[in-house]
């Protein structure tokens, strides 16, 4: 994106893996800003990007050991506000001359701030604090002792006496805990009122997202053409059609039916997309191919980079026959990359891969092409809505690039993903019946890997037990699973178990996100 057609927020990256949330509070609020790890910042960088504001990100680092990571102190001297987040705010103490040390516990979860009452009036406090007091998340085992010189303790908790510190008259600020996540209830007006006090317009929205990607796809590619991996899910149609509207002449769907979809999906896409869109699509069986290279394989790790790189393997053979095409288009989000490594080659930790990125060959064929990797579920959403995408299709549930794959735990066998379709379509017929599916975030069943004994009828069984989950989440990133009633929870379980041959035990998964992940593997 140009940045200079938006007021540019900076976000500086020290690791964090909720360091894209930041980002996505503020385009709510529409307003643009950009995410670089902090080895990327130099004082050249900040010379070109010329930021309206900087944020510094948390981190898994401590700013009390040797060489911790830092941005440029050329930052404090730009005449620009400055908000540090956690760790970004001890970094900020320190570069500035406060002590920040270990604390006598460590703060992870919630917790409660109340303001130093001679700054309520602060804008940076604008319509917080109504009950006296504010519900927030932390996340943190160092502390800052005392603030910087010009700095004041404008708020604090139990356990961090400065967790909020301000210098008035440079307009920075620090914080300790996380206002991008939304288990600080009132965290986004805390980000408005940064953004208010730095002047940022708010101009961002998918409409001017739409029109700068569009140019920079025909930047990237010029005269050359594009192959487009779709799955059939929200991510890669929204790329399709992206793409279609703005290299019309110079697209090619290839859609790979790998033997992992759901019940009757391979009919629905090609339809969708050779009569409804009227995209270019070719269209390959390769079930055999896949489910060959994963026989016998059980980690998760392995399947993923088996069938993203088979996923390559087919498009290169593809493409070869189709003649002249040079890029390989993506539907890759940012989630996708947050969870495989950073972004931008920050020192975030690793959490999974992914198919869209884990599975690449180290010698790609093709130039990537991947317009929506700056964008979380729900933004792809309303850019597909302002790409005419019905509104019945971009509210489907989110399906993983890799399928059921990674919902058949253990070895993966014919028998074994058709007991899975079976279970999944009955599932999400419920949940649908029941008026549901637009109150769950993503809702399916998981084939376990082990047997358990039961009787039906006057026989014993020994078949595999089924594992349904259903979360509720604004982007992915945090979830929390769908209460669904005992009633509800007893009838699905007895329509699987007699509807189903080869599950006689039903689960219902209550893990939420973090500790766990939505899907299991």
């Amino acid at each position: 994106m140009n940045p200079n057609r938006h007021d540019l927020i900076l976000i500086i990256d020290f690791g964090s893996q909720v360091t894209q949330l930041i980002a996505r509070r503020f385009r709510e609020l529409r307003a643009y800003c950009e995410i670089y790890p902090c080895q990327k910042v130099t004082k050249e960088f900040l010379r070109q990007k010329q930021p309206k504001a900087i944020v510094l990100s948390g981190g898994p680092g401590s700013v009390v050991d040797d060489n911790p990571f830092a941005p440029p102190e050329m930052i404090y001297g730009m005449g620009i506000p400055i908000l540090g987040i956690c760790y970004g705010q001890q970094i900020m103490t320190t570069q500035l001359g406060g002590v920040v040390e270990k604390g006598d516990v460590r703060e992870f979860g919630k917790a409660i701030v109340a303001p130093n009452s001679e700054y309520l009036k602060a804008k940076i406090f604008q319509g917080l604090f109504k009950d006296g007091e504010e519900i927030v998340w932390m996340s943190h085992g160092d502390k800052v002792s005392k603030p910087p010189k010009g700095f004041n303790q404008i708020g604090f908790s139990d356990n961090s006496p400065n967790a909020i510190i301000a210098d008035f008259d440079r307009n920075y600020f620090g914080i300790q805990f996380h206002p991008e996540v939304y288990h600080t209830v009132h965290g986004v007006r805390f980000l408005e009122n940064f953004m208010n006090i730095a002047h940022v317009q708010p101009n961002w929205t998918m409409g001017t997202y739409k029109d700068e990607v569009s140019e920079k796809i025909k930047k990237q590619v010029g005269s050359g053409k594009v192959v487009c991996a779709i799955s059939g899910g929200v991510d890669s149609t929204v790329t399709a059609v992206l793409l279609h509207k703005a290299i019309p002449e110079q697209l090619t769907c290839i859609f790979v039916d790998h033997g992992l979809l759901r019940e009757n999906e391979a009919p629905e896409v090609v339809t969708m997309f050779r009569e409804n869109f009227q995209i270019p699509l070719v269209s390959v069986e390769a079930s055999d191919l896949f489910l060959g290279k994963l026989k016998g394989v059980s980690d998760p790790e392995t399947k993923r980079k088996i069938i993203g790189g088979t996923f390559i393997e087919v498009f290169e053979k593809e493409a070869t026959k189709l003649k002249g095409y040079d890029f390989l288009a993506q539907g890759t989000l940012y989630p996708d990359i947050i969870e495989s490594v950073s972004f931008t080659g920050g020192p975030s930790e690793t959490i999974k891969s992914h198919h869209n990125v884990g599975g690449l060959p180290d010698k790609l064929g093709f130039k990537l092409v991947e317009p929506l990797k700056e964008l979380f579920k729900d933004e792809v959403r309303e850019l597909g809505k302002d790409l005419g995408i019905p509104e019945s299709f971009l509210s489907r549930h989110p399906f993983p690039g890799p399928g059921l794959a990674i919902r058949c735990l253990g070895e993966i066998t014919s028998e074994k993903l058709s007991i899975l379709r079976k279970i999944d379509a009955i599932f999400i017929e419920q949940i649908r019946s029941h008026g549901l599916y637009n109150k769950i975030w993503q809702a399916f069943a998981t084939l376990l890997p082990v047997r358990s004994v039961g009787v039906m009828g006057d026989g014993r069984t020994y078949d595999y037990v089924c594992a349904l989950r259903a979360v509720t989440s604004v982007d992915g990133m945090t979830a929390q699973f769908y209460p669904f009633t005992s009633e509800f929870l007893s009838n699905i379980s007895n329509r699987i178990v007699n509807e189903v041959s080869g599950i006689n035990r039903v689960t219902y998964d209550i893990t939420s996100k973090p500790p766990g992940t939505i899907e299991w593997e």
